[in-house]
């Protein structure tokens, strides 16, 4: 009415315009946490799932697929005040919708959970506080793809502090895997060292934990990094020495796990799982460190073939990061330098030394398709997300998914179970801040290919 009143007035004309401001900025606050993705046909989409959550890339599954009543896509993450949360992206209607696990966990992007789909379509969720005594915790969904209840939340104290008496008892890391009819619990456990649990029961009841990898003891706490990941039939293990910023000649190794033993890729036995620990160097070592500067591990799947594919960055120093791309070809590793992609991500501040000069972007593998890789590479000083391609003729096809970005765009992620059918492949991280892994405030994104 006030626009109808005063079209002829110059005063009213700004009125009008104004109040259209306002309106607009009504709609966009109302519906910025919970957007609709509108696929376009003529080529990919972004849209936000979360406008605050964050995450860091040693704890997996992040996001899985899964089509049944719905066809939906589950991610888990912690939020900038320290809520553990779930949310899933329907993919027919478009919604998205989220759900607090555990209210002020604590502020820490190490705590994100692990998802698991169960047989019967309920959700298992695992997760922990970073480097505390405080246990694993274990959450189970009520109903068949439903966040919205939850049974009561479980405690796992699963370190032996009986075997490994006097050597630290903390958690970090949660990734839950199944391997045939087992799942495997992998976290940072008993003397900082990677630990394991298994349940033949589906998560019912877990093992006491034990170590998995033992390097030598040269000094207190040394913790291999490790990635894994199972094809069903295989459960593979990319690891590390120990932290980059600890290790001057941090290498990447490789082995798998089948039917009650440890192999390296070409089915020689590294160990029996009655015989763990083992040691780095009884595995494979993909990446040298010794020779081709120290290195951190980022991702890996496996082909159709059972073959492993790597991808990890690696350091001349630790202001330059390059990215590599590393598989099995069932007879020798193929390894392969990609790009300088910038340096570490975490904003300096003035008169302070950088606490994680080797928190890369991000390099990880598509889970399904090993052809293709996602990448954070700075540009003009801003990390930028792109797609790279393998040919035929080995070389590499790309797609910048970011450009021109204000903000860093960081850990991509590849969607668990994400086959041709699910447009839906990537979630990535933009920065609104990022100090620390205690002092962060970032958006999770999704990046939609057009529908196939």
């Amino acid at each position: 009415m006030v626009y109808i009143n005063c079209i002829n007035n110059l005063s009213c004309t700004s009125m009008r315009f104004s109040t259209l401001l306002l309106l607009f900025a009504v709609f966009i606050f109302t519906f910025a946490g919970c957007r609709t993705a509108k696929l376009s046909a003529d080529g990919p989409v972004l849209e936000t799932f979360s406008p605050d959550a964050a995450w860091c890339w040693f704890s997996d599954p992040r996001a899985i697929y899964h089509a049944g009543e719905h066809q939906r896509t589950y991610a888990s993450w912690v939020d900038s005040t320290g809520n553990v949360l779930i949310g899933y992206y329907d993919h027919k209607s478009g919604d998205t919708e989220t759900h607090v696990l555990h209210e002020n966990l604590e502020v820490d992007d190490h705590d994100n959970p692990a998802l698991h789909m169960m047989d019967d379509g309920r959700l298992m969720v695992l997760y922990s506080r970073h480097s505390r005594s405080t246990p694993i915790y274990q959450m189970v969904s009520q109903n068949a793809e439903d966040i919205s209840q939850w049974e009561d939340r479980r405690s796992l104290y699963l370190n032996d502090t009986v075997r490994y008496a006097g050597f630290s008892n903390t958690y970090t890391y949660v990734n839950l895997w199944e391997v045939e009819d087992q799942l495997f619990l992998l976290w940072r456990g008993a003397d900082f060292k990677p630990n394991f649990s298994i349940s033949d029961d589906k998560g019912q009841s877990w093992s006491k934990g034990q170590i998995l990898i033992l390097p030598e003891r040269i000094y207190r706490n040394r913790r291999p990094y490790l990635k894994a990941f199972s094809d069903g039939r295989r459960l593979h293990l990319a690891f590390t020495d120990g932290h980059p910023r600890n290790e001057t000649e941090n290498s990447i190794y490789y082995t798998y796990y089948e039917k009650g033993n440890f192999y390296r890729a070409d089915g020689s036995l590294v160990s029996s799982l009655a015989d763990v620990p083992f040691t780095p160097e009884a595995a494979d070592m993909v990446h040298n460190g010794a020779t081709e500067n120290k290195a951190w591990i980022w991702d890996l799947t496996a082909d159709a073939q059972g073959n492993p594919v790597l991808t990890y960055a690696s350091f001349p120093q630790d202001s330059i990061h390059d990215y590599h791309y590393a598989r099995w070809n069932g007879q020798q590793w193929e390894k392969e330098w990609l790009i300088r992609a910038g340096s570490w991500f975490p904003e300096d501040q003035p008169g302070l030394e950088q606490r994680e000069p080797n928190y890369s972007g991000g390099i990880v593998v598509d889970h399904e398709t090993p052809e293709t890789i996602y990448m954070s590479v700075q540009k003009k000083g801003i990390f930028e997300i792109e797609q790279w391609t393998r040919q035929a003729n080995k070389s590499w096809e790309k797609q910048a998914i970011t450009t021109n970005s204000s903000r860093n765009n960081i850990r991509p992620y590849t969607v668990l179970g994400a086959d041709d059918s699910s447009p839906l492949q990537l979630l990535f991280l933009t920065n609104e801040h990022y100090l620390h892994y205690t002092d962060y405030r970032s958006a999770l994104r999704m990046w939609f290919t057009p529908n196939p």
